[in-house]
């Protein structure tokens, strides 16, 4: 029984589980505001082409 109890004190005592778990939840915002961000750089990249498309049809 002392040494269940021990386990649980160390278990308790350790916190590389939550770092990492707080170091994922970073990551996994990151990653969101990554998407986000190229999302919005896209549809602004695909707007910019298609005016260079309708402009080169237009004057050809």
């Amino acid at each position: 029984m002392m040494r269940i109890h021990r386990g649980i004190a160390a278990f308790a005592a350790n916190n590389r589980a939550a770092t990492a778990i707080e170091y994922g939840l970073i990551v996994g915002l990151i990653a969101v505001a990554g998407v986000g961000a190229f999302s919005a750089l896209g549809d602004s990249v695909h707007g910019a082409w298609g005016n260079i498309a309708t402009a080169a049809k237009t004057n050809m």
